[in-house]
């Protein structure tokens, strides 16, 4: 059974979105504040979050950022401004979608299953998520501490062999075989090295080191957060 969040400050609203999800069969939860919705995201595991922008205290977009930091859950935004910069700024900070209100139920509800068949059909296999790092291997997204981070295919590639083995070392002739002698391209070792140390620079940080350097040999995905 699918678990829904709604975070919207308009109580006879909030109770209605309530009982017309629980009406589809959804287990639902409310609450009108993001701090309130903070405590519940954190405490219970939620399949959908329908989430109000204009919220007291600190606002939706606020939320979204926060949670995004957290676990990567779905994320509809509610708004009563019918603003451009508004839509774009919420789908920059990763929401999945957006209503203007007043909405139709019936088409709330759709975009909500809508939602959940697009991120249920991603295999747990093609997903990498950690609460720091946040990859999608099938659409190609990701996000780095909640903010979206734009990898080219080679880095995509270089992931995808790096998590698939992780704590293994990889040598300089595997990741070189992997990811470039398929398409017929001739790389050498300062190239793989090229690639590695740019993606580390989108990855890492201070606190989170991923690629180790397995000297002579290659490297090594170690997920180390200190």
């Amino acid at each position: 059974m699918n678990r829904i969040l709604i975070i919207e400050d308009d109580r006879a609203l909030n109770r209605g979105l309530q009982y017309g999800f629980g009406q589809e069969g959804w287990q639902v939860r409310g609450a009108y504040s993001a701090e309130e919705g903070k405590t519940l995201f954190l405490t219970e595991g939620f399949d959908l979050v329908i989430l109000d922008v204009n919220l007291p205290g600190k606002d939706g977009f606020e939320f979204c950022r926060w949670a995004r930091g957290i676990r990567r859950v779905p994320i509809i935004f509610l708004t009563a401004r019918d603003l451009e910069e508004d839509a774009v700024k919420g789908y920059d900070l990763g929401a999945d979608d957006y209503v203007t209100k007043p909405f139709s139920m019936v088409l709330l509800k759709r975009k909500a299953a809508a939602v959940l068949k697009r991120t249920k059909g991603v295999k747990k296999e093609d997903i990498y998520e950690d609460g720091y790092l946040w990859i999608d291997f099938i659409r190609f997204r990701a996000e780095v501490q909640g903010k979206e981070v734009f990898f080219t295919p080679t880095e995509y590639k270089l992931l995808r062999v790096f998590i698939d083995n992780r704590g293994q070392v990889l040598t300089h002739k595997i990741l070189l075989e992997r990811i470039w002698d398929s398409s017929g391209q001739f790389v050498d070792k300062h190239a793989l090295a090229v690639n590695v140390n740019r993606l580390r620079g989108k990855i890492e940080d201070g606190k989170h080191k991923y690629i180790a350097t397995v000297y002579g040999m290659g490297y090594q995905w170690t997920g180390e957060q200190e």
